[in-house]
This record gives C-alpha cells, sequence and structure tokens, in this order.
C-alpha cells in the first residue's frame, strides 16, 4: 500500500513537473544535496546537468536519473578550471536546445581553521571555489540568461548560516558564504527589471552532509594541487557535541532531502515573485 501511495505521489506533478520544459545545471551534484537536488528536479520535469569534480559519482547520478525516466547528463570538472566553465555552459547549451533556465551554484567544501593559523592557500581556495567560480559561471552562462523569450530564469546560491551570522573557525567561508548572498542580491537587480531572472541564496543550518559529519569518518577532499583536506566536525565539538540540536525548533538537523526539496521550491514557479533575499535552512535556528 505505501508503495502504491508513493508511486500515485510521484505522478501528481503539476501540470508535468514545476520545472517541465526547464534545464538546469547543478553544480557539485554527485552527492549529498546536490545528488539530490539533481534527483528532484528531473522528477519536476527539468532536464538536468550533474556537474560535480568526480567524474565517476556524476555519471551514476546522471544514469539513475536516466533510468528512473528523467532526463540528465553528467559533465564532469574542477570549477576552479575557468576552461570547464565553459565547457559546462556549452554542453548544458547543446543539451537544452540553445536553452538554460537554472543555475544551482551548490559546489564546495569548508578547510576550516582559527583566523592566528589560517593560511593563505586556506583563504584562497575556499574564497575562489565559493565566491570566484559562482560569479565566472553566471558570467559565462549570462547570454542564456538576458534573454526575453518570457520563459522563466532563475539562479540559486547555496549560503550557510556562516555566512549570515558567523562561526568560529571559518572565518574563509563565512566571508565567502556572505559574498554570495552580495552577488545574488546583485544578480537579482542587475537582471530581473528587463530580463526577469530572479536570483536567491539558500542560507542552510546543520544539514548532514559530509562536511557535517565526524571527522574521525576520513572523509577528504583533494585540491586541484593534490593536497588533502579532511573533511567534517571533531566529534564532541560544535554540532556533534551533547544537546547540539537543543536550540533548533524543530529539534532535529537537516537530511540532504529537507536541503534539496528547499532548492526545488526556490527554484520553482511557487517562488515566482521571490527574487534578491537570503532563506534561512535551519529547522528555525536563528544563530
Amino acid at each position: 500500500m505505501a508503495q502504491r501511495a508513493a508511486q500515485i505521489a510521484g505522478h501528481l506533478n503539476y501540470p508535468n513537473g514545476l520545472l517541465a520544459g526547464q534545464v538546469a545545471i547543478i553544480t557539485g551534484s554527485g552527492q549529498g544535496i546536490g545528488a539530490e537536488a539533481a534527483r528532484l528536479f528531473a522528477n519536476e520535469g527539468a532536464k538536468v546537468v550533474v556537474s560535480d569534480i568526480d567524474a565517476e559519482k556524476a555519471k551514476q547520478v546522471a544514469e539513475n536519473i536516466n533510468k528512473s525516466g528523467g532526463k540528465a547528463i553528467a559533465v564532469p570538472g574542477d570549477m576552479l578550471d575557468a576552461e570547464y566553465l565553459k565547457t559546462l555552459v556549452k554542453k548544458t547549451a547543446e543539451f537544452g536546445n540553445g536553452k538554460i533556465h537554472i543555475i544551482v551554484n551548490n559546489a564546495g567544501y569548508t578547510w576550516d581553521g582559527v583566523i592566528h593559523k589560517m593560511t593563505d592557500k586556506q583563504w584562497e581556495n575556499i574564497i575562489a571555489l565559493h565566491n570566484t567560480a559562482p560569479f565566472k559561471l553566471v558570467r559565462e552562462a549570462a547570454p542564456y540568461f538576458r534573454v526575453t523569450d518570457g520563459e522563466p530564469r532563475c539562479i540559486v546560491n547555496i549560503s550557510s548560516t556562516s555566512g549570515v551570522h558567523g562561526n568560529a573557525g571559518q572565518a574563509n567561508y563565512g566571508l565567502a558564504k556572505a559574498g554570495i548572498n552580495g552577488l545574488t542580491k546583485v544578480i537579482a537587480k542587475e537582471w530581473g527589471p528587463k530580463f526577469g531572472v530572479r536570483a536567491n541564496s539558500i542560507a542552510f543550518g546543520h544539514i548532514l552532509t559530509r562536511l557535517t559529519a565526524a571527522k574521525e569518518e576520513g572523509a577528504f577532499v583533494t585540491t586541484p594541487d593534490g593536497e588533502k583536506i579532511a573533511l567534517g566536525i571533531p566529534k564532541g565539538k560544535g554540532s556533534l557535541k551533547d544537546n547540539a540540536y537543543a536550540d533548533i525548533p524543530l529539534g532535529r538537523p537537516g537530511t540532504a532531502t529537507d536541503a534539496a526539496n528547499s532548492i526545488l521550491a526556490v527554484a520553482s514557479p511557487l517562488f515566482g515573485y521571490i527574487t534578491g533575499q537570503v532563506i534561512m535552512v535551519t529547522g528555525g535556528r536563528n544563530m
């Protein structure tokens, strides 16, 4: 019975899906929030371009979408490579028959350190990944957004409460996430009046991903020059300490599906008159 209910729910898309006929780039969609967003977007009728530095994971996400009746391609590559961004936009436009409707700037990771010990490399890497790369992608895709064909265009930038309230040990990440909020507001004011482009940021609180898992689990990312960066939070500290969720009114951290649902909502016609906003997705936590 539950399975039948799920099947029925899967067909209750309006009219053919909230994003029917739209073409979306989702960066960092080989796993976690991005992969779940790719799945949800495809289920709502979008043609999805899966962008991730991990080629195998990107291909797997795209394959799963296609097997489920959706439409997706994988265009893997490094967001810090300007040539890759050109390729990503070119292949997306080809996949979309000359059109791109949505960009979700989701790719990224944290490289934490207290201010007096943070290296220039840590600082510059995180700013490049969370600010410069999204800017360059949006700039490269400008010809597909600065159009007046009457179709919806939307940019969703993924931010964090670290960029709104700050967070100890994240001077680089906090600045970068505050910066992406500023870029969001500029896009809304530049491309909204004539072209109708909407731009919003989503500032996530504690979402269960590899960035918030226990550091002892050993997750890491590798920089373009081969340096390994450990991901996660040490057990017993920060959001992994006892009573860490006591100040979240919903009493729990968010899941990747919670996060992806919010991305879908912001990109959908339901948010058609909302732009230039930083939308807090935190379970009610306000600090």
